[in-house]
């Protein structure tokens, strides 16, 4: 494997669970905020292909207004969770910058974009779907569980020059979500197929469940996964 993993800062400790055989695929993923990526590590390796390498990186350690100024990791800074809270915009971008180093790594180490899924879980789920839609490569797919679009109001504008008009999106949501309600998730879909091909975006929710994963969320990630990133 050749490639400088130093010039990608976020590539440096991420939690990287390495193919069983030639990695010919690649799932980048994104934790929620006050996570790492050693949890969803951990989730991705019960239901992982043995020819795709699962990424998932950390977030910076930054100050969260949203939990009063606390520092934790955080893809960007929060200042509420509702559809008309402020954003932080520079924060955002930023971070999704970061992301595509990741992308762009991937690719110069012989994955093509169109054998990369890019995901993530609430906060991580959010950034996933602007850097995905801002993203110059046509990528294979998005996870988005408990989430949200970030900047929502700039799109379909700011998706780039539609180059992932066909992507396909697997969201998922809790039906009991306290933090990110699913009437929230569902707003995100509508949205979502105003900047995209709306046939591609599934949204499928969980009865019972809070903000958190459930083992059959899990088993349509790895299907929609397998499906995207077959064997070659």
């Amino acid at each position: 494997m050749c490639g400088n993993n130093m010039s990608v800062p976020l590539l440096a400790d991420a939690v990287t669970v390495s193919g069983a055989e030639r990695e010919t695929a690649a799932v980048i993923f994104l934790h929620g905020l006050g996570d790492t990526g050693h949890s969803w590590a951990d989730a991705l390796s019960a239901i992982r292909l043995p020819y795709v390498k699962y990424i998932c990186p950390h977030a910076p350690r930054i100050p969260v207004t949203l939990n009063m100024k606390m520092v934790m990791p955080s893809w960007f800074d929060l200042m509420g969770l509702t559809p008309d809270a402020p954003e932080d915009e520079a924060g955002i971008k930023k971070a999704a910058e970061n992301i595509k180093a990741i992308i762009e790594h991937e690719i110069k180490n012989g994955i093509p974009p169109n054998r990369i899924i890019l995901g993530g879980f609430s906060q991580g789920g959010a950034l996933s779907l602007y850097t995905a839609l801002t993203c110059q490569h046509q990528l294979a797919g998005i996870v988005a569980l408990s989430c949200w679009l970030p900047l929502h109001k700039a799109f379909p504008q700011a998706a780039n020059n539609g180059v992932n008009k066909d992507i396909a999106i697997l969201q998922c949501h809790g039906e009991m979500d306290p933090m990110i309600p699913v009437r929230f998730g569902a707003l995100t879909a509508e949205k979502l197929k105003s900047v995209v091909t709306p046939t591609k975006v599934q949204f499928k929710t969980y009865p019972g469940v809070m903000h958190s994963s459930c083992p059959q969320e899990m088993m349509a990630v790895k299907e929609f996964i397998e499906k995207l990133l077959p064997r070659i």
